[in-house]
């Protein structure tokens, strides 16, 4: 049973919820009340089955980086608890069922999404993090591709409802994971990572959150500005982004860095499914 639950953690299933949610997020989007419930199960199923696999690589990639991050040393890799075999096996053969699913049950355009989103987050993350702080932005563009990929599974193209998704998770990501380089500094001096509030200045980073946050809030109006959603997802979101905004204008003033980034990071959890419901409605 531990080990069980080992292979589940090497997945990174929280990664797959989260953007399972936007996945399915940009299908309602894209296919309003027309639900084509057995295509929604395929892309789904396919883009979890990817997101797992790419987790997967990841990690063994980052094993000697997680060993020292207090966040992340009890890892599987990182302790040793499954074999790095066992762990390229176990990538190749849910990334192939991955794949397969997209481009056999939904459409060829979602599987390239899928592939470009792979590679990012395998290889050009991977790589830009260790090296420069923009890694972070590089690797926002494997965490936007799932809601591209419910969006062009219903339409099978690329257009200007495609881009504003792309954007609107992208402006999240940077304000998200900017909060918890923040919040675990420490882990990422010791593991040399040069993330912005290290490679710069925490009021660097600060300054940045704002700049993403605000872009966050034209991304989400803009949805319903163009027709895709309708005007209670734009109250909905409107105000949540707005309420988000405020948050990190609010650490310009606070006293403790590390409770603001935690409360900036715990309020971008609400935002996902709360984009999701927004967006049902």
């Amino acid at each position: 049973m531990e080990l069980l639950k080992a292979y589940y953690w090497l997945c990174k299933p929280g990664i797959i919820y989260g953007n399972l949610l936007t996945a399915m997020a940009g299908f309602v989007v894209a296919a309003g009340r027309h639900i084509n419930g057995g295509l929604l199960v395929a892309v789904l199923s396919g883009t979890a089955l990817v997101i797992a696999s790419a987790c997967i690589v990841n990690n063994y990639f980052d094993r000697r980086i997680d060993k020292v991050m207090e966040r992340t040393n009890w890892r599987a890799l990182a302790l040793g608890t499954i074999p790095a075999r066992n762990a390229f096996v176990l990538a190749a053969v849910l990334g192939l069922a991955g794949f397969t699913i997209l481009a056999l049950w939904v459409n060829w355009l979602t599987l390239w999404v899928g592939v470009i989103g792979y590679v990012d987050y395998v290889i050009l993350y991977g790589w830009s993090k260790r090296r420069s702080w923009h890694g972070t932005l590089v690797g926002t563009v494997s965490g936007s591709t799932p809601v591209v990929a419910g969006y062009t599974a219903v339409t099978n193209q690329l257009d200007t409802g495609a881009l504003i998704l792309f954007l609107i998770l992208t402006f999240w990501q940077m304000p998200h994971f900017y909060a918890i380089a923040i919040r675990r500094i420490k882990d990422y001096r010791a593991a040399r990572i040069p993330v912005l509030p290290l490679a710069r200045s925490v009021r660097a980073a600060k300054w940045q959150i704002i700049a993403y946050m605000a872009g966050f809030t034209i991304a989400v109006i803009a949805l319903a500005w163009y027709g895709y959603a309708g005007k209670l997802y734009a109250a909905i979101m409107g105000l949540l982004a707005l309420g988000w905004l405020v948050r990190g204008i609010q650490g310009f003033t606070t006293i403790d860095d590390t409770q603001w980034a935690k409360r900036v990071f715990l309020y971008s959890l609400i935002i996902l499914p709360a984009f999701l419901v927004a967006v049902l409605v």
